[in-house]
């Protein structure tokens, strides 16, 4: 380029994305959680009142936005990737007094928090209700729409696509249609992004 060799490398970072030569998300999970830790150790060495509604909303506004930056790009498929970044919000629940007894699931519960996958997966929903609604850039007619004449389900039912490889087969355009097509009617034909979520 210019007159110059481009090198070659393993890994380039762009948009703050870490992306690898064999598209797998292990680089950028093991990024984003060595940044989420050391935001969540700067917290427990300045914090002296740790009340449980102040810790959280700490956590929520520095850490978390860590985990999910570009989440529907980067989203990892792999158990001890989706590991890692979990163990990061367990190391947060495991910080607020009173907590450390209990089990990950009853200190979610008690903070009023969902495990990292299940925003993972609620987030892909909603991108895709944006995408059905034209409120994306991404064009509705991109994805394969069942046109069979069952009964069952919604009216905007998509038929999912058969891969050999695990990239495409857990690409957002694959690994959201199963929990699309479980929702209901109602659900898919709410009228705001809000009312979607409530939903």
């Amino acid at each position: 380029m210019n007159g110059g060799t481009l090198g070659e490398v393993n890994e380039e970072r762009d948009l703050g994305v870490r992306i690898t030569s064999d598209l797998k998300a292990t680089a950028q999970c093991t990024y984003v959680c060595s940044k989420a830790n050391r935001v969540l150790g700067m917290i427990r060495r300045t914090m002296v009142y740790r009340s449980p509604d102040i810790l959280t909303r700490l956590y929520k506004s520095l850490v978390r936005p860590h985990l999910e930056y570009c989440v529907s790009a980067s989203s990892p498929h792999y158990v001890k990737d989706r590991e890692r970044l979990e163990r990061v919000q367990h190391r947060f629940t495991r910080m607020v007094p009173g907590l450390k007894g209990l089990e990950y699931g009853g200190r979610l519960e008690r903070l009023n928090l969902l495990t990292l996958e299940e925003r993972r997966n609620r987030a892909d929903l909603v991108e895709l209700f944006k995408i059905s609604k034209g409120l994306s850039a991404i064009p509705w007619n991109s994805f394969r729409v069942d046109s069979s004449e069952r009964t069952r389900g919604h009216s905007k039912k998509l038929v999912k696509g058969s891969f050999r490889r695990d990239i495409r087969k857990y690409f957002f355009s694959q690994r959201v249609v199963n929990r699309w097509n479980g929702l209901s009617e109602e659900v898919v034909s709410a009228g705001t992004v809000e009312a979607f979520k409530k939903k």
